[in-house]
């Protein structure tokens, strides 16, 4: 397939390296010029300075925009590309927003957490298709197989509650390890001690049921602990992560009620 992509961030990288084992990546587009010229000399692509100089000749042209960006964007290039398969990479933004401004669009979204630092899994990272015709959808799926053996066809409503999961589950997980680790920068602490525990909640929450593996003076119900652990909060000066410790305490101990 002959593929383009507007936008140059995290998501445009990693898709683009791995489809580039497969397929032609034709031209990228960011509105940030040295991001695009960047980009295309990783991938063998052409840096495009305009929307308007996009090429038709494509098969397919990936969206790796903002979700805010994203009804701007079609309704921009659609006039421009009225044969060619536009598809987004959001979980959170659903096919309609495409299809109003352009029929032949669908979905490509990969459930992962993305940095330039890292590389990606993508046998393991599960894909989420979703098109606005049969053909399209076939398409997207022989292509998302070539990347990884977890695809699924999934509607716009399935593929926004695993996004909101996965806010939780990574987003809001991260900012409870930067929490931590502001914890122990103030008293000298090495947060890498924390590191084997880390690792073990993430290996028994993706064994088990979560629920079953919660543990802490909240799921005991020791106040005792948790009134020590406001007392240390509060000579850190840190209220800001008490009223966290506050909420998320009340909230186990009511699951586990």
């Amino acid at each position: 397939m002959r593929i383009s992509f507007i936008g140059a961030g995290r998501v445009a990288h990693h898709l683009a390296f791995a489809l580039k084992q497969h397929h032609q990546i034709v031209q990228i587009y960011s509105r940030t010029w040295e991001k695009s010229q960047h980009l295309a000399e990783l991938v063998a692509a052409q840096a495009c300075p305009s929307l308007t100089d996009l090429s038709s000749e494509i098969d397919l042209l990936i969206l790796t925009v903002s979700d805010q960006s994203i009804a701007a964007v079609i309704a921009e290039v659609a006039p421009l590309l009225p044969e060619v398969l536009i598809v987004h990479t959001s979980g959170s933004t659903d096919l309609q927003i495409l299809q109003q401004q352009h029929s032949n669009s669908g979905v490509f979204y990969p459930l992962q957490t993305f940095s330039l630092e890292r590389e990606v899994d993508w046998k393991q990272t599960p894909l989420f298709i979703e098109a606005a015709n049969e053909n399209h959808q076939k398409q997207l799926l022989d292509l998302a197989q070539q990347l990884s053996q977890r695809v699924y066809a999934y509607s716009s409503q399935q593929r926004l509650s695993l996004h909101l999961a996965a806010v939780f589950a990574c987003n809001f997980a991260n900012y409870c390890y930067d929490m931590s680790k502001q914890i122990v920068d103030q008293t000298q602490v090495d947060f890498s001690l924390l590191y084997p525990l880390i690792l073990e909640t993430a290996a028994k929450a993706t064994q088990n049921d979560p629920k079953m593996m919660q543990t802490g003076p909240a799921v005991r119900g020791d106040v005792n602990i948790l009134q020590m652990h406001q007392s240390i909060l509060a000579d850190l000066k840190r209220p800001d992560l008490a009223e966290v410790y506050t909420l998320m305490s009340q909230q186990i101990m009511q699951r586990h009620s």
